[in-house]
């Protein structure tokens, strides 16, 4: 057995433990993938300010997002098909963001429903929202979000169309997945994770059937969101949105300057400075990039969150000097929960609070909340 030292090492052992198909999507970007590896690439371009001699003691990493207390300014980011990487993924992920204290939030694309969290949680999640043609559908998901307590709704702005990403054509991967051949050797090498699905009825996206109209199996699922991705959304959907949600909302997809300030003006909570993870528009610049921009045009006026990239605690640190408020994980933790279930997703949130930890003590800080630009070595 490999000891897990850091996020890569997780990786490593999902790739071996989830079939191809399904690990292949979490870890692909669009078309050349420029900006998913720009994602990661730029945060290794801040260098950090070594500080020596100052108290070290009693640290905290506690802090707030949109005024709800957290452990660390770290968010589990919303992903699909999470339920493909571990039996009852996203159950498990919830379960382990709620011990450590820090949010989860649920994708619209889940295979496990917002019922299903709710079940298996005590404190509230966030949900995260596609706008979808049917609003009947969009409000009949808001309302369960409520019901079941949501502290926050995620609205998700760059998916109006979806991105290519030649590594699920590839792989011939679907919503919902045909199985060919290739892809029943593909789970035939992967016993454990086969074992899993076995002991699960949560094998499809269960925030749609049953719920949409006419969407009452697999194949009329295909049909169903094929066409049903909104190319129509637009500013005033979020005003009816935030009317109809009626607690924190926060915007997600955010790139640019001027779009960062019509967010700020829509009433939301917050932001967040997103690229989709490279999944979207191959060629656009990377989140940390743009992120200084961002917070000094309105971050003023509106929380700012960043998503996008980050693999390590020093990389939250950096989001963090850069002016976030917040940070969320995709890819972490979901080589978390594709090596070892929830355990996993438990051992990537505590490797990346250890060099978060570490980090911002050996640049001279001691509270989360006082991580500033003042923590990065500028060339004179």
């Amino acid at each position: 057995m490999t000891t897990i030292n850091e996020i890569a090492d997780l990786k490593e052992r999902a790739r071996r433990r989830v079939p191809k198909m399904f690990f292949d999507y979490a870890d692909s970007g669009a078309w050349t993938e420029s900006t998913y590896r720009a994602n990661e690439e730029d945060f290794r371009k801040i260098k950090l300010r070594q500080r020596v001699l100052v108290d070290m003691t009693d640290r905290s990493l506690e802090t707030t997002m949109i005024g709800q207390k957290v452990a660390m300014p770290v968010a589990l980011a919303p992903t699909g098909l999470t339920g493909m990487q571990h039996a009852d993924g996203e159950m498990l992920a919830a379960q382990a963001a709620e011990e450590f204290g820090v949010p989860f939030t649920l994708s619209t694309m889940s295979i496990c429903s917002i019922e299903d969290i709710a079940s298996v949680t005590k404190k509230p999640f966030w949900f995260q929202l596609y706008v979808m043609r049917d609003r009947d559908f969009v409000i009949n998901l808001i309302d369960r979000a409520k019901a079941a307590g949501c502290s926050a709704l995620v609205l998700t702005l760059d998916l109006q169309i979806l991105g290519q990403r030649h590594k699920d054509i590839r792989n011939g991967l679907s919503a919902p997945p045909k199985f060919t051949p290739k892809h029943i050797w593909q789970m035939a090498t992967r016993p454990g994770w086969c074992l899993g699905m076995l002991g699960t009825q949560r094998r499809t996206f269960r925030n749609i059937v049953g719920h949409a109209k006419g969407v009452g199996d697999l194949s009329s699922l295909s049909v169903w969101t094929a066409e049903q991705f909104d190319p129509r959304l637009n500013w005033s959907d979020v005003e009816w949105i935030k009317q109809r949600w009626g607690g924190p909302l926060i915007l997600k997809g955010i790139l640019d300057v001027e779009d960062a300030k019509m967010a700020a003006r829509s009433g939301a909570d917050a932001i967040i400075v997103s690229n989709h993870g490279g999944r979207q528009l191959d060629g656009a610049p990377s989140s940390i990039s743009v992120l200084p921009r961002i917070v000094d045009a309105v971050g003023d006026r509106i929380e700012v969150h960043m998503d996008g990239g980050i693999r390590s605690g020093q990389d939250v640190l950096k989001a963090l000097a850069l002016g976030a408020k917040g940070t969320y994980i995709g890819r972490p933790f979901l080589y978390g929960l594709g090596a070892m279930g929830k355990a996993g997703v438990t051992l990537a949130l505590e490797i990346i609070r250890k060099e978060l930890d570490t980090t911002m003590a050996l640049c001279g800080k001691r509270r989360a909340v006082d991580i500033g630009r003042d923590v990065l070595y500028r060339e004179e």
